[in-house]
């Protein structure tokens, strides 16, 4: 596997987290279900997993970026687990819509299971970690992944930066509620 090969799928994993990130913050927005301190905790770990893919779309693959994206996924998981474990016990209720079965949480522990064997998986090739020229020929091929790379840099980028400013509505720069009704920063703003 090519080192450019490495950046396109990189950048198809950028595009799956971004997508996971969307789905989370439309469903705050959209449906006005706002997240909790553990769900927030989640999308920060997507959000790290995000940055180790980017560090390589960017910058070129690098066994320390897969890990930055591997320990991020990681620490999702157990905050994930933590919150999964919370409410596997009957009666103990669950927090947000559940999706085809499972709750945003359940969903985001099997995905951060996927995104670490995906980045290990990603490591077993070590021509993407070698410094070679390409052929001339491949310029354009390249050429198409960086844009659609660093596309996904971008739309990651935008994500992040609007989770950040949905966080601080929420929970006005202290601790967030534990079962957020409203943003403390937009008092008496109508929801959905």
């Amino acid at each position: 596997m090519t080192a450019s090969v490495a950046r396109a799928l990189n950048g198809f994993g950028l595009l799956a987290v971004s997508l996971i990130l969307v789905v989370a913050f439309a469903d705050q927005i959209v449906l006005g279900e706002l997240p909790c301190p553990l769900c927030i905790l989640q999308r920060v770990g997507f959000v790290g997993a995000a940055f180790g893919l980017a560090l390589n779309v960017k910058f070129g693959p690098r066994p320390s970026h897969y890990a930055v994206a591997m320990i991020s996924a990681f620490i999702g998981a157990m905050v994930s687990l933590r919150q999964t474990l919370l409410h596997i016990v009957p009666g103990t209720g669950t927090y947000g819509s559940a999706i085809m079965g499972m709750h945003f949480y359940t969903w985001a522990l099997v995905i951060y299971c996927l995104i670490i064997l995906g980045c290990a998986a990603m490591l077993l090739f070590d021509r993407q970690f070698l410094a070679t020229g390409e052929a001339a020929s491949d310029w354009s091929q390249r050429s198409r992944a960086a844009t659609f790379g660093m596309a996904m840099v971008a739309l990651a980028a935008l994500l992040t930066l609007g989770n950040s400013i949905s966080t601080v509505l929420e929970c006005a720069g202290g601790l967030c509620p534990d079962n957020p009704v409203d943003y403390l920063l937009l008092p008496g703003s109508p929801r959905p």
